[in-house]
């Protein structure tokens, strides 16, 4: 874990613009039209709309998408009671989290009132802004007023984050820990040191869990909270235990099955956790100094299964794997609370997830590739994409049957997808791909059978539904791969192409390609001995028929790939050359990037070429391609180099392909501005029209634009390479290729072998 000093936490907040949240605008603001729309007078009609049906409030304006994260600064951290104005760094910090895992925007409210009746006045004042309220860094035993006071006078959701998100995460961790350890809640003493706001609430929902109350012991700074104790508020009596044996932490943990602390570090030490039972957990969430440290406690015996609130250990209990979902729920079906049900909904849910198999992403990011349910991994990683569409569907659909919920939801996939699209996790581009490819799933050949990202994606891909995978190498090593991988492969083909004597296949093979290359000098024996070779042998089966689409790249050298590719399957009747394309999704839209990969330095007729190819490429994704030809001038300003031969194809295109719609030569910011452009240049063939797909001159830059758009902005998606001009489906991956990247290859793949299937068979045009 990287050590955060003072210095470098200050640069972080200061530098730049200072802070770390803005307010973005959402709507078009350029032109008098857009502003009068905005303000004056067009806003007067959603006005009168709302004033009409205040639930339409949700419909004109993003109330619905919109929580306070409100504090008055007296519980900061560990910090204490630093004030209202210190506190603002804490909040940005969760609007931060807020919006980047939930996608929820907020706004953060600093009260410099300590009277919770003033300070409940004035949030019900300002709360017809909000969708909802977070309550943060309130001290106890005030919060426990605010919050109960709000949630009843307020019909929007209200949550003290400090106390139920720590409460809904340890209660899913404390249930897995449980399983792990093979114990039945009903039965498990619990020793909990804290009798703050969260260890109230999480001890509450321990107890809804199935915790029977009679065998817990909670302890504060005087010790165990028993009934013979003066001065106990509310909150405390309600745990005060009868039993007069126990006064420290020390006589307490004895044969105790669960320690949690919400209190202060090193107050656990190896000796109380060695007189635990059998199996101790241990939930030690201080922070940044826990009850124990993680090397204490397992130094202290075995069997123990720890958690605690630090990132760089496991079994992390952290907040953000709560919060954002739950709101996220909350919002998306217009609650009017966040109740029992829905927290309870949360906790089975994060729980239920953690015994799933674990996303490629996570593992990446952590560098292991063994997470799997056990007393290492019994809480889902916070950077698990899967938590917003788990957790918030479950939120939502406990607000519904609970009658919290003023919206409904009738369709889940469809809601869960939406969700994933808010984070670009999954555009509707990529979805309605995987959905075309599970319509008819076909035969996949992936080259590198035995690379950890191919076999990842072969089983991702299978497990979607998306193909049937056939993985190229050595099974030995593949299965040996698989096991240290955690990878199921059953029903994945595995094919040594070096040992496939029995199949006859590699002889056939080369038959068909020495006399398909007779005429190039390739005789048997040198076509039998490129038959060892995987990409040789992969795109061969797709030759002969015995598979249906073939990927490649994490191994090969493209040029050498490009070669394969020529002589095995050749390139489509009436093109000199093949090449391909990438996709980028971005905020402002989808746009088709070529060559990217294939040709260096075409020359007019190659130009020519891919601009034919990108077309088709673009109507197979069931667009009309508006294609701009991207050089560093514009229509003949540079009458040499690149200019002229992208000058020169744009002629050939408008004299013997008339109907494409293509324009060019033209820098990159003339295409993709409709008015500059058409203001400026008002001949162009792209009159009116919105440029999607862009014609570099040279590999270089066409690659070097699409990588360079993804460099900027991690979450625009680029799918891709896309193989364009072979005579069958041959598609390339690049060789830093993520598992989804690969998958999305894989359904364009298996979408190009069923339009070539049906080509072959006469069922469309060629």
């Amino acid at each position: 874990m990287v050590k955060v000093t003072k210095e470098a936490a200050l640069s972080y907040h200061q530098s730049g613009r200072p802070g770390k949240i803005e307010v973005r605008p959402t709507k078009p603001y350029h032109s008098q039209t857009d502003l009068s729309l905005a303000y004056s007078p067009g806003v007067a009609y959603p006005c009168l709309e709302i004033q009409s049906n205040p639930d339409d409030v949700y419909k004109y304006t993003d109330k619905g998408n919109l929580v306070a994260v409100i504090s008055n600064g007296t519980a900061v951290l560990g910090l204490g009671d630093i004030g209202a104005m210190s506190g603002k760094p804490v909040m940005e910090g969760k609007g931060l989290l807020f919006k980047i895992y939930g996608g929820i925007d907020v706004f953060d409210i600093e009260l410099a009132e300590k009277d919770p009746e003033k300070f409940c006045e004035t949030v019900e004042r300002i709360a017809p802004t909000f969708g909802g309220i977070n309550l943060e860094d309130i001290k106890a035993p005030e919060c426990f007023y605010i919050e109960e006071r709000l949630k009843r006078t307020l019909d929007i959701p209200v949550m003290h984050d400090d106390q139920h998100g720590t409460a809904i995460i340890s209660a899913a961790g404390l249930k897995n820990a449980l399983e792990v350890a093979g114990k039945d809640i009903k039965n498990v003493r619990i020793v909990v040191n804290g009798a703050g706001a969260a260890a109230i609430s999480c001890t509450k929902l321990y107890i809804a869990l199935g915790v029977k109350r009679e065998n817990v012991v909670m302890l504060d700074s005087k010790g165990v909270i028993t009934t013979d104790r003066e001065n106990l508020n509310d909150q405390k009596a309600f745990f005060a235990t009868e039993r007069r044996d126990i006064h420290t932490l020390e006589e307490a943990i004895k044969g105790a099955d669960v320690f949690v602390g919400l209190s202060k570090g090193n107050i656990l030490t190896k000796d109380m956790v060695r007189s635990m039972a059998d199996r101790p957990i241990v939930f030690a969430l201080a922070n940044p100094v826990p009850e124990i440290s993680y090397e204490d406690a397992m130094a202290s015996r075995p069997d123990v299964l720890i958690s605690t609130g630090r990132s760089d250990y496991p079994n992390q209990i952290n907040n953000v794997i709560g919060f954002p979902y739950i709101f996220r729920g909350a919002l998306d079906v217009h609650a009017t609370a966040i109740n029992e049900e829905m927290k309870m909904a949360a906790v089975h849910a994060i729980a239920d997830l953690a015994k799933q198999p674990v996303p490629d992403v996570v593992n990446d990011i952590y560098r292991v590739n063994d997470l799997t349910f056990g007393s290492l991994y019994f809480i889902p990683k916070p950077v698990d994409p899967r938590l917003i569409t788990e957790v918030s569907a479950a939120v939502a659909k406990a607000a519904i049957e609970s009658g919290v919920a003023r919206k409904d939801i009738t369709n889940w996939d469809a809601y869960k997808n939406s969700l994933m699209q808010l984070l670009g996790q999954e555009t509707v581009f990529t979805r309605k791909l995987h959905d075309t490819a599970r319509l008819q799933p076909q035969r996949v050949v992936y080259a590198e059978g035995g690379h950890p990202s191919m076999m990842k994606a072969a089983v991702q891909a299978k497990a979607e539904g998306i193909c049937f995978p056939i993985l190229l190498g050595n099974p030995d090593r593949i299965n040996r791969q698989s096991q240290r991988l955690k990878l199921d492969l059953s029903g994945i083909e595995i094919i040594d192409m070096r040992a496939d004597k029995e199949q006859g296949r590699r002889a056939t093979y080369a038959k068909h390609l020495a006399e398909k290359l007779a005429r190039k000098g390739y005789t048997f024996q040198e076509a039998y001995d490129k038959m060892y070779e995987r990409n040789y042998f992969g795109m061969m089966m797709v030759e002969r028929g015995d598979a249906d689409a073939f990927i490649t790249g994490l191994y090969t050298k493209y040029s050498n790939t490009i070669k394969v590719a020529t002589e095995v399957v050749g390139v489509r009747e009436g093109f000199h050359t093949f090449g391909t394309m990438h996709i980028v999704n971005s905020q402002k839209g989808t746009y088709y990037i070529a060559d990217t990969l294939i040709n260096r330095h075409p020359d007019n007729n190659f130009l020519v070429d891919i601009a034919r190819l990108s077309a088709n490429t673009v109507e197979f994704f069931n667009e009309k391609p508006v294609m701009a030809m991207i050089s560093y001038s514009n229509f003949g300003t540079d009458e040499i180099g690149s200019p002229l031969k992208v000058h020169e194809a744009v002629e050939e295109l408008h004299t013997n392909y008339p109907d494409l719609i293509v324009d060019g030569e033209m820098q990159v910011n003339f295409a993709l501005n409709r008015e500059m452009r058409d203001e400026k240049y008002p001949f162009s063939k792209l009159k009116d029209k919105d440029v999607n797909t862009l014609i570099f001159p040279n590999l270089s830059s066409a690659n070097a634009s699409y990588k360079f758009l993804q460099a900027l902005n991690p979450k625009t998606e680029i799918v891709g390479p896309i193989q364009m001009g072979l005579n069958r489906p041959i598609h390339f991956t690049d060789f830093e290729a993520s598992v989804r990247d690969i998958v999305n290859v894989t359904a364009v793949a298996v979408v190009d072998a069923c339009v070539d299937k049906m080509k072959r068979a006469g069922k469309t045009k060629q």
